[in-house]
C-alpha cells in the first residue's frame, strides 16, 4: 500500500483527489494539509510514501515544500500535482527534487498511475508541459530581478519595491529596466505579466 500526503490550499479540490486516490487499491490517503508549511511535519508524523504537493500555497510555496522534504524525508517521492502548468515552475519543481509534476485536469487513472511511477522511483512529467518547459528555457533573470518583479506585482511605485526590498530607487529602477528589457517587454506590468506566465515568479 502506498501512503499519500496531499497538500492543496482549495478543501475541495483536495477532498475530490483523495475520494478519486482511495478508490484504488494500492493508494491509500493517509494525511491532508492545506498549507507548505505543515508538509514536512505531516509527512513524517504519517510517514507518507509520496507527497502530492500544489504549487501555490500559503505558509511555503509548493517548491520550497518539495525541496525542505526531499532534503528532510528523502524517502519520500514528492508529484506536484498544479493548476498552473508553466515552464519555469516545472523546471524549479524537478531542481528542488520532485520526481514528477502533472496539471490537475489530469483524469484520475493517470494521476494514480503517476503517483505509482513516482514512488518507484521514475520521472513523470505532462508531456504538453515538457515541451513548453523546452521552448521557453531557463529564467533569463537573476534573482534580484526576479525580487523586484515579484514586488513590483502589485502595481507599487518604485519607492515601495525599494522600502520592501531595502534598496535605492535607482537600483530598483536599474533592474526593473533591465528585467524589462530580458523579457522583451514593453512596461513593467507587461515583464510582470510574462515573467509569471512563464513560471519564472513564484
Amino acid at each position: 500500500m502506498i501512503r499519500l500526503l496531499l497538500a492543496d490550499d482549495q478543501a475541495l479540490v483536495r477532498g475530490a483527489m483523495a475520494a478519486l486516490l482511495d478508490l484504488e487499491p494500492d493508494l491509500t490517503v493517509v494525511a491532508e494539509v492545506g498549507r507548505g508549511d505543515e508538509v514536512v511535519d505531516a509527512a513524517r508524523e504519517h510517514s507518507a510514501d509520496v507527497a502530492l504537493l500544489d504549487v501555490q500555497m500559503p505558509g511555503l510555496d509548493g517548491i520550497a515544500a518539495a525541496r525542505r522534504l526531499t532534503e528532510a524525508l528523502p524517502g519520500c517521492r514528492v508529484l506536484m500535482v498544479t493548476t498552473f502548468g508553466r515552464a519555469g515552475y516545472l523546471r524549479q519543481a524537478m531542481a528542488a527534487g520532485a520526481g514528477g509534476f502533472v496539471v490537475k485536469d489530469t483524469p484520475a487513472r493517470q494521476l494514480a498511475d503517476a503517483v505509482r511511477r513516482v514512488h518507484q522511483g521514475l520521472r513523470v512529467v505532462d508531456p504538453a508541459l515538457a515541451a513548453q518547459s523546452l521552448a521557453h528555457g531557463d529564467s533569463p533573470l537573476t534573482e534580484r530581478e526576479t525580487d523586484v518583479l515579484r514586488a513590483a506585482r502589485d502595481g507599487g511605485t518604485v519607492a515601495d519595491i525599494s522600502r520592501e526590498l531595502r534598496l535605492s530607487d535607482g537600483t530598483v529602477r536599474n533592474h526593473l529596466s533591465s528585467a524589462i528589457g530580458k523579457t522583451g517587454a514593453r512596461t513593467r506590468a507587461e515583464a510582470v505579466r510574462l515573467a509569471f506566465d512563464h513560471g519564472w515568479l513564484l
